[in-house]
C-alpha cells in the first residue's frame, strides 16, 4: 500500500497472517560485534577546496542551550495513536495477534503512526566538507526544533546543517553535543523559519519498560532523501535489551542513521544506529539516554567513543612542539595510504586549523571512522593537500 509521501511495505495478508500465526520464538540474536554505522557518506577525491569562514564550526549560543528538556506525556506530541482496547495486552506484552480481526487492527494502528511519524522524521546533511556531504536522519521532538539523531551523524557540535522534511521543505539547523559512547546526538533547527509556529514532532515514550517481543515502528530515509518515494517505514520486533542499545529486526540500510524508533503507540522509544553481520541486529540508542545527558547536549558538550569505533589516523608527534611536526607514520594506516610523510607540517585538518600536534588530535578525535578529510600540509618549504580516510583503532573494541 502507498500512502501520499509514505514508502510503506506490507507483505500480502494472507503470508502475514500464516506467519503471525505460527507459534515459534524470536529469532536469535547476534553476539554484540562492532557494526557499521548506517549513515551515507557522499565523497568526490576531484573537487578540493579551501573552507571559507562562514563554514567553520560555530560554538553553541546560549540560546540553544537549556531552552528545552525532554519531558512531557505521549499526548504532547504528534504521533500518539491510542490503540484499540483489545490490542492493549497484545501491545504490552509483545504477542502475536490470535485471530484475523486483531492482525488487521494491528495493521491499522501501524499504519497510522507510520503517518504522523513521515511528518516528524527528516532527512539531515551536513555540507561543507572538502571531501564530500555526510547525511542520516533524524526526528523533531519539540515544538521549538530540537532534533534527536545520531552522534556519529551530527559528528561534531557547531556544525550547519540542513534538514529536509518528507514535504521537501527544507531549513537550517545546528548540530549541538553528542555522547559518542551510546552514539546519541542534538541538532537545533534555527530559530525564525516557521513563521511562529510550531514544529510538527514526536510524542515521547521512554525505554525503560521494554522487553524482547514489542511491536516497532522504523522510519528513515534509506539511501538519502527521495521525494518522490517518501519517508520509508519498516515494522518489526523489539529482539533484546542491551546496555546502551536497542537490538530489532527492522531492517536499517545505509542513511537510515538517526531517524525514529516508535513503540506501537506512537512514542518515541529509540534512534537508529547502526547494524551488524546480520539482517536481524539492528542497533537503536534508547531514548532514556538523551533524557540522562540532556543539559550537557544542549550546551553543545561533546563525549567519548563509540565502542569499536575509535578514530585513528596513525602518525606520532611532539605534544609539546610549538608546530604540528609528524614524526613517524605507522606503515599501512590512513596517514600512510593518504601519502603523509614523517617531517611533514600539518596546517589543517578539514575545517580545523591545526597549530601544534595537540590540535591535531583533538582534530582527530572528533571524526568518525570511514569519514574522507581533506588535510593541508607543508613539505619542504611546499603546500600539499592529501584526502585520508579516518580508520578505526582495533583496540577499542
Amino acid at each position: 500500500m502507498r500512502l501520499p509521501g509514505l514508502s510503506l511495505y506490507l507483505i500480502p495478508r494472507r503470508w502475514l497472517l500464516a506467519a503471525l500465526l505460527i507459534a515459534s520464538p524470536l529469532p536469535a540474536v547476534p553476539p554484540a560485534v562492532a557494526q557499521s554505522p548506517t549513515d551515507q557518506a557522499a565523497s568526490s577525491a576531484n573537487v578540493v577546496a579551501e573552507p571559507s569562514p562562514a563554514d567553520a564550526p560555530a560554538e553553541p549560543t546560549a540560546a540553544a542551550s537549556g531552552s528545552a528538556s525532554l519531558t512531557g506525556s505521549a499526548s504532547d506530541g504528534l504521533t500518539y495513536v491510542q490503540p484499540p482496547e483489545r490490542l492493549v495486552g497484545l501491545i504490552r506484552q509483545g504477542k502475536v495477534p490470535s485471530d484475523l480481526e486483531e492482525l488487521l487492527a494491528l495493521e491499522q494502528q501501524q499504519k497510522k503512526i507510520a503517518e504522523l511519524a513521515a511528518e516528524c522524521t527528516v532527512n539531515v546533511q551536513i555540507n561543507g566538507h572538502e571531501a564530500g556531504n555526510t547525511q542520516g536522519c533524524g526526528v523533531v521532538i519539540t515544538p521549538d526544533g530540537f532534533v534527536l539523531t545520531a552522534a556519529h551523524v551530527a559528528e561534531r557540535p557547531g556544525l550547519r546543517v540542513r534538514l529536509t522534511f518528507a514535504d521537501g521543505r527544507t531549513y537550517a539547523g545546528r548540530t549541538l553535543g553528542m555522547n559518542r559512547e551510546v552514539d546519541a546526538g542534538l541538532i537545533r533547527i534555527e530559530p525564525g523559519q516557521n513563521d511562529g509556529r510550531p514544529w510538527p514532532h514526536a510524542s515521547l515514550g521512554s525505554s525503560e519498560d521494554l522487553r524482547p517481543g514489542m511491536w516497532c515502528v522504523a522510519t528513515g530515509h534509506p539511501g538519502g532523501y527521495d521525494l518522490d518515494r517518501g519517508v520509508v517505514t519498516r515494522v518489526g520486533r523489539i529482539l533484546s535489551i542491551r546496555p546502551g542499545s536497542i537490538v530489532t529486526d527492522c531492517a536499517l540500510i545505509g542513511g537510515d542513521s538517526g531517524g525514529p524508533l516508535f513503540d506501537m503507540q506512537g512514542r518515541l522509544i529509540a534512534v537508529h544506529s547502526r547494524i551488524g553481520n546480520d539482517v536481524a541486529d539492528n542497533l537503536h540508542v534508547p531514548v532514556d539516554h538523551y533524557s540522562d545527558s540532556w543539559d550537557d547536549l544542549c550546551a553543545g558538550k561533546a563525549w567519548g567513543f563509540l565502542p569499536g569505533f575509535r578514530p585513528v589516523l596513525g602518525v606520532r608527534g611532539a605534544p609539546d612542539s610549538e608546530l604540528a611536526i609528524i614524526d613517524s607514520v605507522h606503515r599501512r594506516s590512513p596517514a600512510d595510504q593518504a601519502g603523509i610523510q614523517a617531517g611533514d607540517i600539518i596546517e589543517r585538518f578539514g575545517q580545523d586549523a591545526i597549530t601544534d600536534f595537540q590540535s591535531l588530535k583533538d582534530a582527530v578525535d572528533q571524526t568518525m571512522p570511514g569519514k574522507r578529510v581533506v588535510i593541508r600540509l607543508r613539505r619542504d618549504g611546499q603546500v600539499k593537500r592529501v584526502i585520508v580516510e579516518i580508520g578505526r583503532d582495533p583496540r577499542s573494541d
